[in-house]
């Protein structure tokens, strides 16, 4: 189950760098959170489905790789963006 496809649009838009971008380490940590605090709603209802929650792993993994690469690369862009997201306290 994948987001939907006008809440990707919008979090692209609102997260991109330039009018081109949909790959850049915001856009995608951003993406990874949504579909992340999706399965964590799923889980809720489903507790036995122990397939997506080796997914959720897998993307919370890939999320924490994204956010350590933009903290070692940019620290004021990793700032701005955990602060929007809400991720750290």
């Amino acid at each position: 189950m994948a987001l939907a496809t006008d809440v990707k649009k919008t979090t692209i838009t609102k997260y991109r760098i330039n009018k081109t971008d949909t790959g850049s380490p915001e856009v995608q940590v951003a993406l990874l959170s949504g579909r992340i605090l999706q399965l964590t709603d799923h889980f809720k209802t489903h507790k036995k489905d122990h397939g997506s929650r080796r997914g959720l792993l897998t993307l919370v993994s890939q999320r924490r790789k994204l956010l350590s690469y933009l903290k070692e690369h940019s620290p004021e862009r990793y700032k701005k963006l955990i602060s929007s997201l809400g991720l750290r306290h």
